[in-house]
């Protein structure tokens, strides 16, 4: 008798394991979405009302998801609110239009400072000693589920559409690079679609360390070079800022990017 009850919980917590995600979800998404919040991303997405009605829908729903789920946390004095989180969450989930994807389900933490932050580093010198210093972050992404950023930057980023840069599409490419289990500029990517991403990215990653040798204009920041996985977060900061450039510049880059994302940034400009 005893065993037979055992086996009823398994399976009770086994089908609750299995159906409790779905039915969370629905729950979460049958509130309506509240004006405040739909002011707050129409003024920071500037952009927003370029968005097809149904594009419009779903990031409704995945900035209702992202912040059912997500904790923020504030840092040197800074306190949060609706501001602080609709702002950033709408921003992240810009990268998970029309995609069957999780949203971002290994990020658990936001911290927020209020202006760049601090951290310590170590340099490994070609003379094989350690040098360690300090260097001030906008944003930094953490594979085991933290992210960190600046809100002024966020802010800055957000009103500043075209120039390229935007730490928080930055720093949740980077959420979303890691979601293989490391973090190397290559994403969870669609069937048959690993092969060609590698080859481009890859030639597009040495052609814009070789643009930079020679010291020529890119329409890619040049942190970008630092390694792959920076060159993925760099160039999906350009693709949904500079997307006409990058089209027109690197169109082969473009097309893997819009193949991921399955948006294209052109028709919000």
């Amino acid at each position: 008798m005893t065993a037979i009850i055992t086996l009823l919980l398994v399976a009770i917590v086994v089908i609750s394991g299995l159906f409790y995600p779905s039915w969370q979800r629905k729950q979460i998404l049958r509130k309506p979405f509240p004006k405040s919040w739909l002011d707050i991303v129409a003024r920071r997405l500037t952009f927003f009302e370029k968005l097809s009605p149904d594009e419009q829908q779903q990031l409704k729903g995945l900035i209702q998801l992202f912040l059912a789920k997500k904790k923020f946390f504030g840092c040197n004095g800074l306190t949060i609110n609706n501001e602080i989180r609709v702002t950033i969450a709408a921003e992240a989930c810009l990268l998970l239009l029309n995609r069957s994807t999780s949203v971002y389900s290994r990020l658990k933490y936001i911290l927020v400072y209020p202006t760049a932050f601090k951290t310590g580093h170590e340099h490994y010198n070609p003379d094989g000693t350690v040098s360690h210093g300090i260097r001030g972050l906008l944003g930094q992404s953490w594979h085991h589920g933290k992210i960190i950023l600046s809100w002024d930057d966020v802010t800055y980023g957000a009103e500043n559409i075209h120039d390229g840069h935007n730490v928080s599409l930055h720093e949740f490419a980077h959420q979303l690079d890691s979601e293989t289990g490391s973090t190397n500029g290559a994403p969870l990517l669609g069937k048959n679609a690993c092969q060609s991403w590698a080859q481009i990215l890859s030639e597009e990653y040495t052609e814009l360390n070789q643009a930079l040798e020679r010291q020529h204009k890119t329409v890619m920041d040049s942190y970008g070079a630092t390694n792959p996985a920076e060159f993925f977060a760099v160039v999906t900061e350009t693709f949904f800022e500079k997307p006409k450039q990058l089209a027109k510049r690197h169109p082969e880059l473009f097309t893997e990017l819009q193949k991921f994302y399955r948006v294209d940034p052109r028709a919000w400009q």
